[in-house]
This record gives C-alpha cells, structure tokens and sequence, in this order.
C-alpha cells in the first residue's frame, strides 16, 4: 500500500481534516526553484543539468579547501582519518579535504623559552632558589605531536626533575659561585638526554642558571656565613705569602749552611792529610837521626808558642840578668827588617839551645 492511501486523495493525505501537500512535488518544487538559476526553464532535462553543475561547483568549492601554505620555518603534517600519513616541507601544498584528511603545521625553527624557578635542596642540606630558563626548538614535528600527550609540559616537568637531581648533588656555596655555568650545562644535557628517551620530538638550544640564591629568610645567616668564608680565604691567602716568604729563605740559609759544612769537611781532612803526611816525613828523618828531630821538633813547638808574644825572654847561662827585647816595636817596622831580626833571634835561641845541649853532654859534645 502506497504511503498517501491513508489520506484518501491523489498526491496527499489528511491528517486531523488538514491538506498536507505530497512529499514528492515538494521535494520536485525545491529542486525546480535551486536549479531553476542553472537551467533558466523548467523542464526535466534543465533540472538534471542544473544539478549536475551545482554538483561540480560544490566538489570544486570542496577541492580548493584542501589548498594550505606551509611556511619554510614550518613543517606540515598530513593526517588521514586522524592517522598520519606524510610531513611536507615549505611551499603551496593540498591535501585531501576534510573529513579525509587535515593539516598539522608544526614551526621547527623558533627557538621557545619556558622558564621555572623553584626551590630545592643542596647536598649539604641547604635551601636555594633556582630561576632556570630552557630554550628549545620543536626538533621532530612527529614526535612532538604524537609521541607523548603533551610535550610542552613534558617538558617542564622534564625540566624540573633535572635541576633538582644535579643541584640534590652539590653543595651551596659551589652553586651559589663558581659552579653557576657547569650545573647549566649537566643540565642541559640531562633533560636532552630525557626528552630523546620519551621521544618528544624537542631539541634542547641552551638552558641558563639565570638565578641561584638563598632565601630571604636565611640572608643574615648566610651572609655571615660568606664573610667567614672570606676571612678564611683571607688568612690562608696571608698565611701563603708568609710560607713564601720564609721557605725559600730558610732554604738558602740551610743551602748555604750545608756548603760551609761541606768546605769545613774539606778543609779538615786536607789538613789532617797534611798532618799526617808531614808527621810521616818526620818519622823517616827521627828514625835516621832521634836526637837532633827532638830538638828540632822542640825548638819548632816553642816558636809556635812563643811566636804571637809581644814580649821575649832569653836566659843567659852563667849570669843572673834576664835580656829583655822589646819585639812588640820591632814588630813596628818594616817587613823586611822584622824578617832579618826574626831570622837573628832565631839563630840567636838555636845558638844558646845548642850551648845547652853541649853543656848537658848531649850530642856534638
């Protein structure tokens, strides 16, 4: 049974004693008056033909939506039905419309910064606020859109987990001085490392130790704390010039010292030598003559003593007068007649020594 029988006309039914037009002449009629601009009449074949350009204007309005511009600092990528399908390079481009396909455009040559400061734990149990500054690129524009679920925020808590780990292992006052640019760097180098093990498709350009400080809490402590840090510095600086001062002196003194031992050493062992040497030539001339190397060895012992006297005693045998020589005036004089008067008194003593001898019955009597 058709579906306008219950209406009980041709081309309509009624429903409540109302006139409904018939579903296919309205259908007919809308089409008539769409395509009517197309075809001019109203004909069948007009219509037909109509349709066929509304068709083709509406399919080349659907083309050209596909057209996209992709800048050189971007990369474009092309997902099908929400899957990936190609990443395109700079230039006019066209992908299939949607809902086939769409266009991600990814910029991977700006360099982005995300800042974070927070505060942490030292090694030696100190707090310190970092201000941390991390510049980065979009490296991979797949893996940035699809390997995780947000890779900005990966970042920063990427970020976060790093500073904390290499600051967790040093000690203040290396943070707060000459270890500013070496923590940077550990970790620039840790969060690289991170985002490459998630795929995050981010290159890391730079991260900067913009800030390291205490709190406001603990300034006065830990100023006082620096000025003790300085006077130590200080001393040890003071302490260093002294040693420098006073080592190298004490050095030559104990140089110099040693090389007069040395001499000393030298001298007394030449000198003993030479003793024992001379002694060893009197021996042979005592051996082959002992009372006359007595003698001789006696008159040469009183010389040495008698040498440096100022004053003269000689003994005249037989009488009572002692013969005073004033030798410390002669002395006085010229070399050369202190020579001959020393070479007199000389044979003046051996003289009298020899008298001695013959008159005690020693030899040559």
């Amino acid at each position: 049974m058709a579906w306008n029988e219950p209406g009980g006309g041709n081309g309509s039914w009624n429903r409540g004693g109302r006139q409904q037009p018939d579903l296919e002449d309205l259908v007919r009629d809308t089409l008539q008056k769409i395509f009517g601009v197309f075809g001019g009449g109203g004909g069948g074949r007009s219509v037909r033909r109509g349709l066929i350009w509304f068709l083709v204007a509406v399919i080349a309005l659907w083309a050209l939506t596909g057209l996209y511009r992709v800048d050189e600092a971007e990369r474009a990528v092309v997902l099908r039905f929400g899957e990936y399908s190609s990443t395109r390079g700079a230039g006019l481009r066209w992908h299939l419309p949607w809902p086939i396909e769409s266009v991600e455009k990814v910029n991977v040559a700006e360099v982005n910064n995300f800042s974070q400061k927070t505060r942490m734990l030292t090694a030696d149990e100190n707090i310190v606020v970092v201000d941390l500054v991390v510049q980065y690129q979009r490296s991979d524009p797949v893996q940035f859109l699809f390997q995780v679920r947000d890779a900005e925020d990966t970042l920063g808590d990427v970020s976060e987990s790093a500073i904390r780990e290499i600051i967790g292992k040093n000690e203040m006052d290396y943070i707060l001085g000459e270890g500013r640019s070496e923590i940077a760097e550990r970790t620039e180098d840790l969060i690289q490392q991170t985002l490459d093990d998630y795929r995050a498709g981010i290159g890391i350009t730079q991260v900067n130790l913009r800030d390291a400080n205490y709190p406001q809490q603990v300034e006065e402590a830990v100023q006082d704390a620096i000025k003790a840090r300085e006077d130590k510095e200080r001393l040890a600086f003071e302490a260093q010039a002294y040693a420098n001062d006073v080592v190298p002196r004490a050095r030559g003194e104990a140089a110099r010292r040693l090389q007069d031992a040395e001499g000393y050493k030298a001298q007394v062992i030449a000198d003993a030598e030479g003793e024992a040497q001379r002694f060893e030539q009197v021996l042979v001339e005592y051996r082959k003559a002992p009372q006359v190397t007595r003698e001789r060895l006696y008159i040469e012992a009183l010389e040495g003593f008698y040498g440096g006297a100022s004053k003269v005693l000689l003994e005249a045998e037989g009488s009572g007068n002692l013969l005073y020589l004033p030798v410390d005036q002669l002395i006085r004089r010229g070399t050369a007649s202190d020579s001959e008067r020393s070479s007199s008194a000389a044979s003046a003593q051996g003289s009298a020594a020899q008298e001695r001898g013959r008159s005690r019955g020693g030899p040559g009597s």
